[in-house]
């Protein structure tokens, strides 16, 4: 599958990833496809959206024109307030985090681990941008989804049976969300969930490094 993105676009994992939203939960969006889930929140689900730069209730993305450049995500886009939107320094922001409040996470990823170890903070000698709130949100939060694509530019795997670059946390990921399908972390390896659009379950194994079990 090297040079081809089969399945779900960008777009698609988001919306796929924003039917594992549940009603009165506080979610985390991370950098990357996992912002695009906000745009995708299903009918009659109210979720509050945290960003660890010290915001409660992010809205949607501006219209262009209409930006405010002191409204800003984690990921440094410009974004809007609520009426509800409360604002609160760092130490709050990671208090709520590491006290368990955050219902889930969405992240991306780099490598994901059969056994739920997530790698998606730096590749030594190429990327190194600082972990950011990625470590303290795996540990913290109740629940961890990965949104990623299932390869890598060059079409190896990223869904590993271990990680090779740095980790963010071990044993931290639940769901792992892809453009070929979902798989869950379960003992023993990975359980398909669910195949993306014209893909096949054999298409799904054959890209995925990591051990799948019935």
């Amino acid at each position: 599958m090297a040079g081809t993105q089969k399945g779900w676009d960008r777009n698609q994992m988001a919306a796929r990833a924003a039917q594992e939203l549940q009603d009165g939960w506080y979610v985390n969006l991370g950098i990357g496809i996992p912002t695009l889930v906000s745009n995708y929140i299903p009918d009659g689900i109210e979720v509050t959206l945290q960003s660890e730069n010290g915001m409660l209730g992010m809205g949607a993305f501006p219209i262009e024109g209409e930006e405010d450049a002191d409204l800003i995500n984690a990921g440094k886009q410009t974004i809007t307030e609520l009426p509800q939107t409360a604002f609160f320094d760092s130490a709050t922001s990671f208090g709520m985090i590491r006290g368990g409040k955050i219902a889930m996470a969405i992240l991306g990823a780099m490598e994901v681990a059969e056994n739920g170890d997530l790698a998606n903070w730096m590749i030594p000698g190429k990327l190194i941008k600082g972990m950011g709130g990625a470590m303290d949100l795996v540990a913290g939060v109740q629940r961890v989804v990965v949104v990623m694509d299932h390869a890598n530019k060059h079409g190896e795997s990223k869904v590993l049976k271990a990680c090779t670059l740095p980790l963010t946390g071990a044993a931290v990921v639940d769901r792992i969300i892809t453009n070929l399908g979902v798989l869950d972390v379960v003992e023993g390896g990975l359980r398909i969930v669910e195949c993306a659009t014209d893909v096949t379950m054999d298409e799904l194994r054959a890209a995925t490094e990591a051990t799948i079990v019935d």
